[in-house]
């Protein structure tokens, strides 16, 4: 089995790529045969630089066609593709290329010396212009595309690390296409359909999620560099799909051309890599006429729920019902998974990849929540966003609903510091709704949460905020809040 085989549609003369400046709908236009060759030339250039099947490729890039083009050609050639954020430092990078054994580093122009000095030689670093500049004079591979296992390692993903160093999360060719069909089939992506894409590609959602259960219909991608909101409405009036995270559809629902007509030709909206406030989804609703799908997944194993686009299928503060082919449970308020192709485990980490998995072979995720009776989950957070105060469990999620409900509040986060009496204390951080007054919110929240949640709930200290931090995905960072709150109740 060849994920990119797969991937690509029978008529190889339709529309995949169509790229524009921002601000512009018209640019060029790359058809599925074009990028299949344009991805055989990148195989041809890395073999000659001594890469092949089973090796790891590094891709700290700007988001771009030929980044996605050597994407496809490691699918092709079995070799396994490690996406980077593009933020991270030279010293994360050489983390990452020394814990992986990558022998190529692919960056931007102007980070090549740098890298190559911080790595040393365990790692040729190439930029992506060279990197095009060999592809473009070699002769492309003209075999069949590499053929393999179906359990074969076809990407690497380093997770966040909310505690130690990151861990790799191999993704197998088998996984990420049983979860481009689920995916595909619960959205009913159709071969007309065209993506505004926004996402970066370093990451599950922008990549895995917002680009290859359209492939296996032969839909087109609208490649944006990045998510602007003047561009994302010059570019709805030609786009069925968007998906976004929560911070995409609150900057579009503060601008006023944002509104049913805009939305007139979109068929789909979807949300996700962080929680939609309800406020959100109803303000969306309110104004376009048309409903966010929310959905939950992780990195070691895709999109795992989804709320449907049938009426009655979007319930604002859940995330779904299981994709085909999965199942959930909650195991005393923790969430566990059954994927149909079963997670790979993280590299050269078999204790790590032990400690996620139920003697049964379920999944842990790591996350707190709940089904109903119709089996639809609802999240309450990480369990490791958890706060024990004075011995009584107590879930952030439930603190910022109530929160984020206060007039005058955009957003909250709400974290555990040590308290000397109490072991964990409730901090809130609290971004404030245009011109709003702290100290009168403050009072409105203090009541909001003497009506609604027990006393060793309540925040014992709050701090207004410009912004929340988020990384690249748009979720807060708890961690770094943690941090520069450990002595707020000291």
């Amino acid at each position: 089995m060849n994920l990119l085989d797969e991937l690509l549609p029978d008529d190889l003369d339709r529309p995949l790529l169509r790229l524009a400046p921002i601000g512009s709908v018209d640019g060029d236009t790359l058809r599925y045969r074009e990028v299949d060759a344009r991805a055989r030339r990148f195989v041809a250039a890395m073999a000659q630089l001594g890469v092949g099947p089973g090796d790891r490729v590094l891709l700290q890039v700007p988001k771009s066609a030929d980044a996605l083009c050597v994407t496809f050609a490691c699918l092709s050639s079995r070799i396994v593709f490690v996406p980077l954020n593009t933020a991270y430092t030279p010293a994360e990078v050489e983390y990452f290329a020394t814990d992986s054994g990558a022998s190529l580093v692919v960056c931007a122009p102007g980070d090549e010396a740098t890298l190559a000095d911080t790595i040393g030689p365990s790692a040729r670093v190439v930029t992506i212009d060279d990197l095009s500049d060999q592809a473009d004079d070699v002769d492309p591979f003209e075999g069949p595309h590499a053929p393999g296992e179906a359990l074969d390692a076809a990407a690497m993903l380093y997770t966040s690390g909310t505690t130690g160093r990151s861990k790799g999360a191999v993704l197998t060719h088998a996984s990420l296409l049983a979860n481009a069909e689920a995916l595909r089939d619960v959205w009913r992506v159709e071969p007309d359909d065209v993506i505004c894409h926004t996402l970066p590609v370093f990451h599950v959602h922008g990549l895995f999620v917002a680009i290859f259960p359209l492939m296996l219909e032969g839909a087109q991608i609208r490649l944006r560099e990045r998510f602007d909101v003047d561009d994302v409405l010059a570019q709805l009036p030609h786009s069925s799909v968007l998906m976004g995270v929560p911070t995409h559809y609150t900057r579009l629902l503060a601008d006023d051309r944002f509104e049913r007509t805009a939305c007139a030709g979109l068929r789909l909206f979807t949300s996700g890599s962080a929680p939609m406030t309800e406020q959100t989804h109803h303000e969306f609703t309110e104004r376009t006429g048309r409903r966010i799908v929310e959905r939950y997944g992780m990195t070691e194993t895709g999109i795992l729920t989804s709320n449907t686009l049938d009426d009655g299928g979007q319930v604002p503060g859940t995330v779904g019902h299981p994709l085909p082919g999965h199942d959930v449970r909650v195991v005393d308020g923790a969430v566990e998974v059954s994927l149909p192709v079963p997670f790979a485990g993280y590299w050269n980490q078999p204790d790590k990849t032990a400690e996620t998995l139920t003697p049964d072979g379920w999944f842990r995720t790591g996350d707190v929540g709940s089904l109903d009776g119709d089996g639809r989950l609802t999240l309450d957070g990480r369990a490791s966003d958890m706060i024990i105060s004075g011995g009584y469990n107590v879930y952030p999620k439930e603190i910022e609903l109530v929160l984020d409900a206060v007039d005058g509040v955009a957003e909250s986060a709400v974290i555990g510091v040590p308290h000397p009496d109490f072991g964990e204390g409730v901090v809130a951080i609290v971004v404030l709704d245009g011109t709003a007054d702290s100290d009168v919110v403050r009072t409105r929240l203090e009541s909001a949460c003497g009506a609604s949640l027990a006393r060793f709930k309540h925040p014992k200290h709050y701090d207004f905020v410009d912004a929340l931090p988020r990384n690249a995905m748009a979720k807060v960072q708890k961690n770094d809040l943690r941090e520069r709150y450990r002595s707020a109740l000291a």
